[in-house]
């Protein structure tokens, strides 16, 4: 793996009218989220689970009970189009982890629910999960972590306001 500040360097010869700090900073936020994304879907592959299937499954295990949101409520949590939503539904509901019934408020629409065993299945992830997590960020004392967090609030906010 080529290392940040090497890469920098180059651009500095090639170009020494350019800023590279940003690129710097982003490049290192780039490249631990792929770092942390790669040893996360080990985990849930683990699991037999795949990022965007664990995510559905756990919007639904942290809603509460019964466990069950509309698809649009689940689309308001999640980055991504109806028809990916209704295809990683699809896909959870035919591995038996949730099911559609009937909207207790609209019986002209659904409620995606999670089944017994996707309960069970979650449940299970999720304990590993946050055991992998907390591998992930142990190099940082817990006022690293803080300030951390408070920086890259700063930096999500920024989108906010665009």
């Amino acid at each position: 793996m080529f290392d940040i500040e090497d890469i920098r360097a180059q651009w500095a010869k090639q170009r020494p009218d350019i800023d590279t700090g940003p690129m710097g900073l982003i490049g290192r936020v780039v490249r631990l989220s792929t770092l942390y994304s790669e040893q996360m879907g080990k985990t849930f592959a683990k699991h037999g689970l795949t990022a965007a299937s664990f995510d559905v499954l756990a919007t639904l295990l942290r809603s509460g009970p019964p466990h069950a949101l509309s698809p649009n409520q689940l689309l308001a949590t999640m980055m991504v189009t109806s028809g990916t939503m209704t295809n990683r539904i699809d896909q959870l509901e035919k591995d038996g982890f949730v099911a559609r019934v009937p909207n207790p408020q609209d019986k002209r629409s659904v409620h995606v629910k999670l089944t017994a065993s996707g309960i069970r299945k979650i449940d299970a992830a999720v304990s590993d999960h946050v055991v992998v997590q907390k591998r992930l960020v142990e190099g940082l004392s817990e006022l690293d972590q803080s300030e951390l967090n408070t920086i890259l609030d700063k930096c999500l906010s920024s989108f906010a306001d665009r």
